[in-house]
């Protein structure tokens, strides 16, 4: 492993060169600095925990298969009444990473000479350089998409306005 990367709150550098064949499982859970850190890079009031299970195995030709969950207990702001929400997060992690330069990173060209994508299929693997993968930081990815971006207490509703429903509502209203 090499050193952490000061920019991400969690960063966790696994050697991909030695993995073992079985595979590695890694534990990234993060301290109050850390959750703080975490916190104010995702604009959130609190992280109360993160944690984060992978399994990291080799793919293919050098490439690496990083599979597990991320769960953490977050507070935000509701969009209402900016009083504190208590949210969870709960997300499936599963990335592909190849090393750069490899063939089984080229894109496949339709006889137009347009890139083939399957919008259904599977994501297409990411490159990485070098001999090591931050998985600390695909923990916090998929941590960032599992945010509620419209958090909201329970039972609290936006206010419709208070008109008597005759005034204009702009040029696309349609009655």
């Amino acid at each position: 492993m090499t050193r952490p990367d000061p920019d991400n709150p969690v960063s966790f550098p696994v050697h991909v060169a030695r993995l073992p064949k079985k595979g590695m499982a890694v534990t990234v859970e993060a301290d109050a600095d850390q959750r703080a850190a975490l916190a104010a890079v995702h604009g959130l009031r609190a992280v109360e925990a993160f944690r984060a299970w992978l399994e990291v195995t080799a793919w293919k030709q050098g490439g690496v298969r990083v599979e597990g969950r991320v769960e953490a207990r977050i507070v935000q702001d509701c969009i209402v009444t900016l009083e504190p929400v208590e949210e969870t997060v709960d997300e499936a992690v599963s990335a592909l990473f190849l090393p750069e330069g490899s063939k089984l990173a080229a894109p496949k060209y339709s006889s137009e000479g347009e890139i083939l994508l399957d919008a259904e299929g599977e994501d297409a693997p990411e490159l990485f350089s070098g001999d090591t993968i931050d998985v600390g930081r695909l923990a916090e990815e998929f941590f960032a998409l599992g945010i509620n971006p419209y958090p909201r207490k329970p039972g609290v509703a936006l206010d419709e306005g208070g008109g008597d429903g005759d005034e204009p509502r702009g040029p696309l209203y349609e009655k």
